[in-house]
Formats: structure tokens, sequence, C-alpha cells
């Protein structure tokens, strides 16, 4: 069995890291004390991290530093999210229910209604902007998620960035997910470049922690006494799930007894721990998953190898996070610093039931056969890899809880959470199982500052700040939980816990709600929700079923919708309306996806005017990566154009070279078929001077998602979408490049909610 915390050796520190309780500052700072001395706060954000991934609540992965940190504070069994991204994201940065501050869901859309605008409201200030009129610098690195994506391009509007909500500086991306290897990186308001490549040993990851001690450096050179907020939002362990071959590798040992095996490992681990009670019960597995031993052995390879990228992201992350503690150490400010480790909600269900090499290439209709999947098994995690998990590992993930991210039963919305602050927490390796939520976060660091939530930002007054803090339970083990009920909904998926017991119902998309069975559990007496109390129960289920359309009222969750199709066709076609031509000039900068030609299941037309000299090649315009996207461009004197439907090329190249001079150089994408759900051929015919040069036909196209990778011209600065070099910058002279596309767009918005959730 793998050793628990407490049989760890004890750290040492130096300098004033060896300072006790006893002779430290009180564990409660007054008001005038968060002022002078205040400490600072290192927020450590996971993505789709489960409920039993860090080694210190169970887990076979690698987490020393945060099992570190756990052995020199306490861990949380009852902290539960909001069972998404961007809601968990809204409700920690605002003390409020994402509901009620405008993110009831994805900020990847606007529905129009109050809950659900994808932005929060300017009356929701954030922890940053609540504590920065009290001396704090505030640092945000990482994934943000918290915009609409259709406000992240250049000219933005900028209001709803990190810099606008109260952030100092910002280092990070926009958007739900990144490639790891060639990410979409903003630095402050602006759209940057990675600065290194797979091939040079750039990892995200790693770039974070490097920006975090950069900023800290810096802060520590100019305000050494100004107390500091680092707020860092790892992209690990969300999909792509990327890490170092050797590191991958190296688990698959640790997995090859599989997801049945693990989750028994795991459970056993957490009842020694004292995590879960004695008494809890492993649910049976989700619907759908099967059991270990029913696969195949090539299928237990396949599997085992997706689960070993996803725990090495982790197991990496874990690494370079142990730098920023170490530089916390170095510089003697861990002492007096409040670190939190949690994740945004449970693991994610998005790699379906057989887990996926490049999952861009389903979202598009191009199915990934297991054939092709065990033939590409050592990419799993390298630059031309999108993979995710299966079902099986992300149910393991969840041990002991029931079904995933985007669902409201606990495997969705329970979450490890670790607290250390050596000089204000006398607690060393202790639990505490009081139940918390996201919104009471907030609430939480500004009890432990001595700073009250102010009634105005900006001239902008203050809704009440919903969240309870849970600060007493950080010295007392006896402290109670929150007086307040806690609603949950996603999807349509509800819950709602008060007093220790939880109703919950999970919602088939498309099927009437009074359809949904409510459970009910005791959550006191039954961790895992095992034991059904519907039947035996039924007025106290009935009060708070009562009492949870009570909080969706008052907290803006109504009406409730589950439509896909509406909600992101219609969010895409309010943003671009009726535009069909887009002007890009040489020298513009790179272009997120969401703001990009949408040129989904359409006829469309690219027409570059460019003077073409000897020998002259290079990209005229790319969107994507090495996953998916698409390229125009000149290669051996040859006009080329790829089309990479998740990473299956269709590539056609002019039957004769371009001469030198003024050209224009183009492609005609006609999309041949009118419903889109039976995948219309598309003929691409290469254009020079308006001259057909070269044509083909396929039945792959970007139906549904065309890449999370944006958009540039006179190169391609990411991953390569086709076979050359990144950036493969364009060597001739570029004028402009023009996008006209024709009204023929029919969108599947069933196809596209499910691209857009299996992203978020």
């Amino acid at each position: 069995m793998r050793s628990t915390v407490l049989k760890q050796p004890k750290p040492s520190f130096k300098g004033e890291i060896r300072k006790t309780v006893a002779d430290s500052t009180p564990w409660w700072p007054p008001q005038a004390q968060a002022r002078a001395g205040a400490p600072n706060v290192l927020l450590v954000l996971f993505d789709d991290v489960g409920f039993s991934d860090f080694g210190c609540y169970g887990s076979s992965i690698k987490t020393p530093t945060i099992d570190r940190l756990a052995g020199l504070g306490l861990r949380y069994t009852g902290f539960h999210t909001t069972a998404m991204c961007s809601t968990t994201r809204a409700a920690l940065l605002t003390g409020r229910n994402h509901h009620s501050v405008g993110v009831g869901c994805l900020a990847n859309f606007d529905s129009g209604f109050p809950g659900y605008r994808g932005k929060i409201a300017k009356e929701a200030g954030t922890l940053a902007e609540m504590v920065r009129p009290h001396g704090y610098r505030n640092y945000m690195v990482g994934k943000w998620h918290v915009t609409p994506l259709t406000e992240a391009g250049a000219t933005g509007p900028f209001d709803g960035w990190p810099l606008a909500r109260g952030f100092d500086r910002f280092y990070g991306f926009m958007d739900a997910e990144t490639d790891h290897y060639a990410p979409e990186l903003v630095r402050d308001n602006s759209s940057i470049d990675a600065p290194g490549t797979f091939e040079s040993g750039y990892h995200l990851t790693a770039d974070l922690i490097d920006q975090s001690m950069q900023f800290l450096a810096g802060h520590i050179a100019e305000r050494p006494d100004a107390p500091w907020l680092l707020w860092l939002a790892f992209g690990a362990c969300h999909a792509p799930h990327q890490a170092p071959c050797e590191l991958i590798r190296s688990y698959d040992d640790v997995f090859k007894d599989g997801w049945d095996a693990e989750r028994d490992r795991r459970i056993a681990r957490q009842k020694a721990a004292g995590i879960v009670p004695d008494s809890t019960r492993l649910p049976p597995r989700n619907d759908g998953v099967q059991a270990w031993s029913s696969h195949t052995a090539d299928e237990r390879r396949f599997f085992i190898r997706l689960q070993s990228a996803y725990a090495a992201m982790l197991d990496h992350a874990d690494q370079h996070l142990g730098r920023l503690v170490g530089f916390l150490e170095q510089t003697s400010m861990l002492a007096n610093t409040i670190v939190l480790v949690t994740s945004d909600n449970g693991a994610s269900q998005e790699g379906g039931p057989l887990g996926y090499v490049n999952s861009a290439g389903p979202r598009n209709s191009r199915t990934e056969s297991f054939a092709e999947k065990l033939a590409r098994i050592d990419e799993v995690g390298g630059p031309k890899s999108h993979s995710n998990f299966p079902h099986g590992w992300a149910m393991a993930a969840n041990t002991p809880l029931r079904r995933y991210k985007q669902n409201t039963h606990g495997g969705g919305i329970r979450d490890p959470l670790v607290i250390t602050w050596l000089e204000g927490i006398p607690a060393r390796d202790e639990l505490r199982h009081q139940f918390a939520h996201a919104c009471d976060f907030t609430p939480t660091l500004l009890d432990l500052l001595g700073i009250e939530p102010p009634a105005e930002i900006n001239g902008v007054r203050q809704m009440p700040v919903e969240g309870t803090s849970f600060a007493g339970s950080l010295k007392d083990p006896t402290a109670p939980s929150k007086a307040r009920p806690q609603y949950f909904e996603m999807f349509g998926h509800r819950g709602l816990w008060h007093d220790g017991w939880k109703a919950v119902a999970f919602h088939p998309p498309g099927t009437p709600y009074e359809n949904d069975a409510w459970e009910l559990f005791h959550l006191d007496e039954d961790f895992s929700e095992t034991n059904d109390l519907a039947s035996t129960q039924p007025e106290k289920l009935a009060a708070l079923v009562k009492l949870w359309w009570e909080e969706a009222e008052k907290h803006n969750v109504l009406p409730l919708d589950d439509r896909f199709r509406e909600r992101f066709v219609t969010n895409a076609s309010r943003f671009h309306g009726a535009r069909k031509r887009y002007l890009f000039h040489a020298g513009m900068g790179h272009l997120p996806t969401e703001v990009a030609p949408d040129i989904r299941s359409r006829s469309y037309r690219i027409e570059a005017d460019v003077l073409i000299t000897d020998r002259c090649e290079g990209v005229i315009i790319a969107h994507g990566d090495a996953t998916t996207g698409y390229s125009l461009y000149v290669q051996s004197g040859h006009l080329v154009h790829d089309m990479n439907i998740g990473g299956e090329h269709v590539i056609v190249m002019s039957g004769t070279p371009i001469l030198p001079g003024e050209r224009r150089l183009g492609v005609r994408v006609r999309r041949i078929g009118a419903r889109p759900t039976e995948n219309p051929t598309n003929e691409l015919t290469l254009l020079i001077d308006g001259a057909p040069a070269g044509s083909i036909r396929s039945r792959l196209g970007f139906l549904n998602q065309i890449s999370w990778t944006g958009l540039d011209i006179g190169r391609d600065r990411g991953s390569p979408v086709s076979h050359y070099a990144s950036p493969f910058a364009f060597t001739g002279k570029l004028i402009k490049v023009i996008v006209t596309m024709d009204d023929d767009q029919i969108l599947d918005g069933d196809g596209i909610g499910h691209a857009e959730l299996a992203r978020d």
C-alpha cells in the first residue's frame, strides 16, 4: 500500500520557516494587521482532477509536493465545486453562486438570461478587487475562462479580462483548454507566442511556474513589504493530456491491473487515512463502464497508456509546483503564505467509453477506430495527440463517488482541498470533514485577512456575498458546517445539500424535467451516495426538492436549460451575424478561434494577394494546429491546401508551379449536401489568379468545430497544421487575405454542443 503523509519524514526549513505558531503573529489576524504584515495568498487550481487523484487522497499517482503541503496543514473531505470549470472559477473568485454572477454555465456562450451571460457581473467583485485596496498586489497565471470567448480577441472588450477584474499582471490562456506544447498565450491584454516548442523542451506547466516565480521575484525586488495574491490555475489535467514521454511510460506498470483494482486500492487507502468513514461503500460502476477483465488485452494496453498520460500530467505539474514551493521557502515567504490546492470539478467523462488519441476527429464525425488508436499508442501525450482517458479511469479518479464532471452527483462536485499556512494554522496533517462550497472560498480568505467585502467597487454597488466563511474549521475540527443550504445545477442536473442531507437528480438531456428521478442521501452517514432513501423518507425528499426550487429562483438558475443546439448555434450566429467577409492584412496578430471566420459546415473561398519571388515559400493562412485545422501555403514552388481533420490530412497541391510576380492565390471549398448529420462531401479547388489549379473531394470537413487553436496570417505559429516545421513564415510579400463565406451554412447544434462540452 502506498505510504501516507503520516509516514513521510518531517520537512526541515530555513530562516523564517522555522517559526512556530506560538511565536508568530496571531492566527486570526485583525483588520489592522491585514494591512501590515498580512499573509500572502497562493491558490493552486487544478483542472478536471478527481477527488482521489492526489496521493494524499488515496491515489497511486505521485504528488509529493501536494502531499507535503497536506502534511503541513489540512485536507478537507467535504469541499464542493459546481461541476464545470467556468462556473467554479466564477464562484471561487467572487464568493457568490455562479448563476448569481451570470456564469451559470460556460463562458463559451451567452444565453441572454441573467444567470447565463458567460461573464462575471460588475456587481460581483472578485477576490483580487476586494483585497487590492488593502495593499495587495495580485497576479493571475494560467487558465482564466470566465470571459466570453468572443471577447477574447485583440479588440476585447477587456472589461472581463484579469487586469480589469483586480489582477495587476496576467500570463496564461483565456479558453477552456490549450495545447501544452503550443499554447494560446496571453500576457496582460495581448496575445503572445509561446517562448519555446516541443522540440526545444517547452511545456506550458513549466512555463506557468517560471512566470509565477518571475512575478514574485519582481514583487520582492520592488515591494517586499506588500502582501501578494497569486492565482495559479494549471491547464493540467484537462485534455489534452500531455506530458514527457518517459514519465508517461513509467506509469504503465502502476495501472496494469485496471480501474476496478485501482478503485479498490484507493478506497482502502482513503479509509486507512480517515478521508472516508470505514462504512463507506464503493458504488457500482458508473453506467456503461465495463469490468476491466471484460476488455481484450489490446484494449487494456491502450486504456493503461491513456491513464498513464493523465497520471504523468498530474505528476509533472506537482513536480513543477515543487519548484514554486521551494522558491517560497528559499525566499522566506512560505511561512506567512496561505496555500490552497484544489480542483475545479471532478474527473471528466469527455473521453467517452474508449478514450481518444485525438478527440478532434470525432468532434467532426471522423471516427477514430480502435485499430487506429492502437497503432498510435506511442503518440499519446505528444504534440500530435489530443488524448483523453475513458470513463473507467475517470470513475476511478473520482473514487468513491458516483458519476463525473458535468453531473451533480459527488463525482462531479466533490473535490480535494489542501490548505497550509504555517504561521496561521496550528494544525498539522489533519483532516476536516465540514461541508464547504466554492462560493465559501472568498469569504473564508477575507475572514482570514480581516477584510470586509466592499460595498462598492469602481463605483458599482456590490451584491451580497452569498458564501459562508469556513475559517473557523481551520482551527477547530468540531466547527459546524455552513448553515445555509447549497444548491447545484448544471445542464439540468440538479442537487441540494442542507444540514448533512442531499437531494440529487440526474437529467437526461432533452427529456422532461418532471420525469427526472430525485434521489435522497444522508451524506453524514453515506459518503459515496449509495443508499437512496427517497422511498423511505419521501417527506424529507419533498422538503429538499421544494428548497431547491426556492434557491434556484433566488440565484437566477431559472429557466432550466438543457439545450445544446439552440445555445451553441445561437451564440455563434449572434456574434458573427450576417458577416460573410473577413479581410486580413499582413502584420495582423493572432486571432482566437471564436472570433475567426466561421467556416463550419458551409462553402467558402480564401484568396490572398501576394508577391511571389524566386524560391519563396511559407504559410499564407493557417487556423488550428497539428491535431486539426486548415492551412494554405506555398511549398516547393506549388500552392498547397491541407484540411486536417483529427490528424487525417486532405491535401491538394497545384499541378503546376506558381510563376513569380503579383498573384492571387486561394482555395474554394464547396459543400455538397444539405444536411450536416449526413457528412456532406467537400470539394476543394485551388485557385491561382482565379483559375482552377487542382482539386480534390473528401467526405471530411469541419462540421462542428475548426480548432481550439486560433488563426494566423503569414505563418503557422503553433504546432503545425500540415507537413512543415512551424512557423513556416511566408518569405514572399503577403499583402492581404480575404475569406468569403457562402450563405449555405447548416449547423448541427447538438453536435456542436457535444464538441464544445468535450473541450470544456
